[in-house]
């Protein structure tokens, strides 16, 4: 592979802190790299110095003459008095950029919905940030560095971003570095990871799960790390391991060190535990939306942000909502909590529900921003238990990452990141027993996301996200929702990927079908009964059901063994045949299973269960 650019020795420093040390690295063309670390260890300012954007207080940046590097800051570099179509396409005719087909897909991919003759500077945050990526996207880079590309986009746009990235060049061809927090996207498109810490650099192969794994494996044989943070990533590792088998069965790490490692590891969470802890702080009762509608302020006659919705909360339940901008999702939470009240229909509360929301605007710091951290969350409560062990305040805040330093330091010198530790901290020693969170992935690095998942796997209350981060939806939720801005909520059986099956479905104007009905009886993901079936239609959906339950159960049985096998042929190089065929086998049966999920939703809908 030839080498695009490169940097020799960069060093940085900010005042007495050197943020790189030393650091000597390279891209070559094939190149799909992500870069992770904490929030202030220099990802952005070492991407900024190979992009050529600034220079190192020693060391040096070479590239190849004709190399040309696209970039995509985290900051707003667009001309706000440009309108959306000369900010992407500059004075192009629209007939001259539309002969592009690439051109056509990143337009359709990301600005669809955005208006082109609207001011940028008219736009909101996550609109402006799309025209920016889309104009960069149009041009013809070599090299293209994307400083958190995944901010402000949702569910459906990180896909369609993974899938631009994933096919804009052959496999040895091109190159691009990026910076984020999704770590579902660093496992979707990255062959190689690169940690910054302490101010060196640390390769590694393969995405996240396989930088997980030899990280674990690093820090396990050189005992480099305290017993705080391998307890933490052994944790992660054990549900990268039984979670998402899948993803374990890339030949890139040592799987037998991994399966010493996390030998001795518990699940994440025992889900009937929590719901029986769960059960007893709430009582049978959690909240229940119950035919609920509600207009769209300052909407038409008619228009309905939610239309009818009936959702049941039970005792522990893990709750992920996905869903369309506008859908409705913080408006939803809004009504969960008793904020706003419904046009129609009744928002039902247990009497024992004590509620917490975490915003996406963290302003509830605002009334202590003079106290220090240590101070906002010993003003709560001096002690708090999680997953059955107790801890001072001082230790969870420690938890969270706030150094013995940090836990000192006043609220309003805190980054945005560190805010929002703060606040979901502060929401959980006030003890609620149901816990809304609101995209609170915001601004979060991956080792502190990993932390406050495993806060909330000992927590035992309700819980409810809203989120564009896969990843955490299926880390720390259970089953997920969606939101498609028609003024319903609709059932995932199968998760994300099904919520993008369905909005394609929705864009090209097809029939929305795989489970994708609205769900009028509760929260655990049944369709609406069809009208007046008869007693013998009844009796042959029952029959159905079981026998459909039998086969699904004998299919989870099948995949379970094959992902053994898989592990197995992992660990042996001369096993790659065994691996494709064993792969084949498990993409047969995911064609069997949404199969006969699908007669099974079409059973529940005649059962109306």
């Amino acid at each position: 592979m030839a080498h695009l650019l490169g940097g020799e020795n960069l060093t940085v420093s900010y005042a007495t802190r050197t943020v790189l040390d030393g650091i000597t690295l390279g891209l070559e063309e094939g190149d799909r790299i992500g870069m992770v670390g904490r929030n202030g260890d220099g990802k952005s300012t070492l991407m900024r110095l190979l992009a050529m954007r600034s220079t190192p207080d020693s060391g040096r940046v070479t590239k190849r003459s004709e190399v040309n590097i696209g970039y995509l800051d985290q900051s707003d570099v667009l001309d706000g008095d440009l309108t959306v179509g000369a900010a992407i396409v500059g004075d192009q005719a629209d007939y001259e950029w539309a002969r592009n087909p690439q051109i056509r897909e990143v337009m359709g991919g990301l600005v669809s919905d955005v208006d082109w003759h609207a001011n940028v500077h008219a736009l909101s945050g996550g609109q402006k940030r799309r025209v920016a990526l889309a104009k960069l996207l149009i041009e013809d880079h070599d090299v293209i560095m994307l400083d958190e590309p995944t901010n402000h986009l949702d569910v459906e746009g990180v896909a369609w971003l993974s899938r631009h990235l994933k096919t804009r060049w052959r496999a040895n061809q091109g190159a691009f570095l990026v910076v984020t927090h999704d770590r579902w996207f660093l496992d979707e498109v990255c062959t190689k990871t690169w940690e910054i810490h302490d101010g060196i650099m640390d390769p590694f192969d393969g995405g996240y799960a396989a930088y997980v794994l030899a990280r674990a494996e690093r820090d396990r044989s050189a005992s480099v790390m305290e017993s705080k943070r391998q307890q933490l990533v052994k944790k992660e590792l054990a549900w990268l391991r039984r979670g998402a088998p899948a993803r374990t069965a890339k030949p890139k790490f040592r799987i037998e060190a991994a399966n010493e490692l996390i030998a001795d590891v518990p699940e994440p969470r025992d889900s009937m535990a929590l719901s029986k802890m769960a059960t007893a702080r709430l009582g049978k009762d959690v909240l229940d939306l119950e035919n609920v509608s509600l207009d769209f302020q300052g909407g038409d006659a008619g228009q309905k942000l939610f239309d009818n919705i009936t959702l049941r909360l039970a005792p522990g339940e893990r709750l992920g909502l996905v869903g369309v901008n506008g859908a409705g999702k913080t408006t939803l939470l809004k009504l969960l909590n008793g904020e706003i009240q419904p046009t129609a229909g009744r928002v039902k509360r247990g009497k024992t529900v004590v509620t917490a929301v975490l915003t996406q605007e963290v302003k509830e710091l605002d009334d202590v921003s003079d106290l220090r951290v240590i101070e906002v969350i010993e003003r709560e409560k001096r002690s708090f238990n999680v997953g059955g062990k107790e801890f001072s305040a001082g230790q969870l805040v420690e938890q969270l990452g706030f150094t013995n330093e940090k836990q000192w330091t006043p609220v309003k010198d805190l980054s945005g990141g560190e805010r929002r530790r703060l606040q979901l901290l502060r929401l959980l020693v006030g003890e609620p027993n149901v816990l809304m969170l609101d995209e609170p992935t915001n601004d979060l690095d991956t080792d502190t996301l990993a932390a406050v998942e495993d806060v909330l796997d000992g927590w035992p209350g309700t819980l409810v996200v809203v989120s564009h981060d896969r990843y955490l939806l299926e880390r720390v939720t259970d089953h997920q929702m969606a939101l498609l801005g028609d003024g319903k909520i609709r059932a995932l059986p199968r998760g994300v990927d099904q919520y993008l099956e369905l909005r394609e479905g929705a864009l090209a104007g097809s029939t929305i079908t795989g489970g994708g009905n609205p769900v009028t009886a509760s929260g655990s993901g049944s369709a609406p009964a069809a009208a007046g079936p008869t007693e013998a239609e009844k009796r042959d959906a029952r029959k159905a059901k079981n026998r459909i339950d039998r086969q699904l159960g004998k299919l989870t049985q099948q995949e379970e063994k094959i992902h053994a096998q898989m592990t197995t042929a992992a660990a042996d190089a001369s096993a790659v045949g065994q691996l494709a065929e064993l792969n084949k086998k498990l993409k047969d049966l995911a064609g069997e299973r949404e199969a006969l999920e699908l007669e099974w939703l079409a059973a529940l809908e005649v059962l109306g269960e």
